[in-house]
């Protein structure tokens, strides 16, 4: 009986979740169009996201982000960014987590949710995978937003695996950009969006996001033959990760 009752919550709640997408991209399309005519105009874009559009969606969904960081970012600094993918939310909850501004690489299929695509494939890095001239491309544009001192978003499993994958096996490019660049690998282990809101219907439910940012691993030194080992190790933190929340949730 009670599984009954909550379909019907679970409706209106999902429901919700792009009534706020709507509500804010909506009233924000004259500020995302002007800030996102230009470059130039990247950092106050990213501001804008970050401190009013990603907090409305996650306040608004009842989500409440817990970031525990193991090592700070530096302002300033350009980094490459890597999360598990699990969840839609995890785009507003990489939002919170870095103040410093950043670019998304992501796949070419989000630029066809209406609104938030338009404005998507305007800011973001749109690759697709099955294209090996457009993964190509990606370091191009990667490396013109790294000279503006920005940061770099992968999420390196390349798109949200099945409900039942713990955690995928990772693709390359997140790891062969970060040492094209020698820059800082930022790991970080997203414990409950699979369970907050995933992309089943009828799952999902409002509470604490937990991030933990892992300690950076370092690129400097590194060929491209190396990568292999890059990604290894950097899968292997968040698989432990992983590991630890789901021994914490037995308990």
């Amino acid at each position: 009986m009670m599984k009954l009752l909550k379909y019907p919550f679970l409706i209106l709640w999902r429901i919700w979740f792009y009534v706020l997408m709507a509500g804010t991209i909506i009233p924000l399309s004259p500020a995302f169009l002007i800030l996102t005519s230009s470059d130039k105009y990247y950092h106050q874009f990213f501001w804008l996201v970050r401190n009013v559009w990603a907090n409305i969606i996650l306040y608004g969904m009842g989500f409440y982000p817990r970031i525990q960081r193991e090592q700070n970012i530096e302002k300033g600094k350009s980094y490459v960014l890597i999360a598990n993918h699990t969840s839609m939310a995890d785009i507003m909850l990489m939002l919170k987590v870095s103040r410093n501004p950043f670019v998304f690489v992501g796949k070419k299929e989000l630029t066809k949710i209406p609104i938030f695509g338009f404005f998507y494939k305007r800011v973001c890095i749109i690759v697709d995978r099955n294209s090996i001239k457009s993964r190509t491309e990606v370091y191009d544009r990667a490396r013109k937003r790294l000279e503006d001192g920005l940061s770099i978003c992968i999420f390196p499993e390349g798109g949200v695996p099945e409900e039942e994958v713990f955690l995928d096996e990772f693709k390359d490019g997140a790891f062969r950009l970060a040492i094209a660049y020698q820059i800082p690998l930022v790991p970080m282990t997203f414990a409950d969006n699979k369970k907050r809101f995933p992309y089943v219907f009828f799952k999902g439910s409002p509470g604490i996001m937990r991030v933990k940012v892992h300690p950076f691993i370092e690129t400097k030194g590194f060929g491209l033959a190396d990568r292999g080992e890059v990604k290894a190790q950097a899968r292997e933190v968040i698989y432990r990760q992983l590991c630890e929340y789901r021994k914490e949730k037995e308990k």
